[in-house]
């Protein structure tokens, strides 16, 4: 019962975050802030604190990693604001009130605080804009990150706590919706790296995530040359970071997602079947994903499961390419040509 209440809660969060990101003011630069804060955040602290860290044994380089980690909401709010125009140091201003929350947090108050910011800019003298932004949109900022934490913690953290406690008792079937469900995230214009961060995953889904995702690069490039989509950097590009190409995934979903879907969620199960783990969260990236893995994991079970991901993200690659060869798809060039 719990991983159907998780996952059902799952895919709410991603409804939530997809209507925000098509509907809001600003919603697709938002949400790419949010992508931009995790790596910012999140990236460095898997390479830095998780791989060199604890991997090789770096303390300086464990301590990068920790700092960067811990700064995840100022990274989101000062990045959203940057995103929605916000003067830089004002920016900075709202980041800065947010320090000790969390990335989802920050993200809210620096989406919410850039439109008073904006506003007051226009409608303030300058001299005393300044003045009158560090009185008002500093603890504006701040309360509303405090404001919302409480119910983030208990909504998105606790479907993170359902997944993780259920991921055990039912690996399959939380390896299929995970995968599957991860890896589609990646390639949409929502952030795989943001969702799992903003869910705390950790563990054997965080595990899922993390090389699932690494897997899909290579699903991703041979799907993208079996359905001719673009020339052989954008192959390159969709393989390494399906973000890049999100236009193309946008004008050819069905194709893209449902291949995506099905070699995730196979990769999914035998990650779970294999009892990996992975405690850092917000590293579902295709290179941080893999690296990060050694710091938790026998270095032989590591590399056999991602071998095994790569082969069967390669199958399912090649069969989404032979199932959709007759699909209608848009490529990126008549993309560019409509938009010249």
């Amino acid at each position: 019962m719990d991983i159907l209440v998780g996952t059902g809660l799952l895919l709410l969060v991603l409804a939530i975050f997809t209507l925000f990101n098509y509907k809001a003011p600003h919603g697709a630069k938002a949400m790419g802030a949010l992508a931009a804060a995790a790596c910012a955040s999140f990236l460095v602290e898997a390479f830095q604190s998780a791989f060199f860290g604890k991997v090789l044994g770096f303390k300086f380089l464990s301590e990068v990693g920790g700092a960067n980690g811990s700064l995840s909401g100022v990274a989101a709010a000062s990045l959203v604001a940057l995103a929605l125009d916000v003067s830089p140091v004002y920016a900075v201003m709202i980041g800065l009130a947010t320090s000790g929350f969390g990335i989802l947090p920050g993200f809210i108050a620096g989406y919410l605080v850039s439109f008073l910011v904006k506003w007051m800019e226009k409608k303030i003298p300058g001299g005393l804009d300044l003045i009158s932004i560090i009185i008002v949109a500093t603890p504006i900022s701040r309360f509303i990150a405090q404001f919302v934490t409480p119910v983030i913690d208990k909504t998105l953290l606790t479907i993170g706590e359902i997944l993780t406690a259920s991921a055990k008792s039912s690996p399959i079937i939380m390896g299929i919706i995970l995968g599957g469900t991860i890896v589609v995230v990646a390639t949409a214009p929502l952030s795989s790296m943001a969702l799992t961060a903003m869910l705390g995953l950790t563990g054997i889904p965080m595990a899922i995530g993390a090389l699932a995702v690494f897997g899909s690069s290579f699903m991703n490039g041979v799907l993208f040359y079996k359905l001719k989509l673009g020339e052989r950097k954008d192959n390159i590009a969709f393989a390494i970071e399906p973000l890049t190409q999100a236009d193309v995934t946008s004008a050819n979903p069905i194709p893209i997602y449902v291949t995506n879907f099905v070699g995730g969620a196979a990769c999914g199960v035998l990650i779970a079947l294999m009892q990996l783990v992975n405690n850092t969260p917000g590293t579902a990236t295709p290179i941080a994903g893999f690296a990060v893995m050694f710091a938790y994991n026998p270095i032989t079970k590591v590399l056999i499961t991602a071998l095994g991901c790569i082969i069967l993200s390669l199958i399912s690659g090649y069969l989404g390419g032979l199932a959709f060869k007759n699909y209608k798809v848009i490529t990126k060039q008549e993309l560019q040509a409509r938009n010249n």
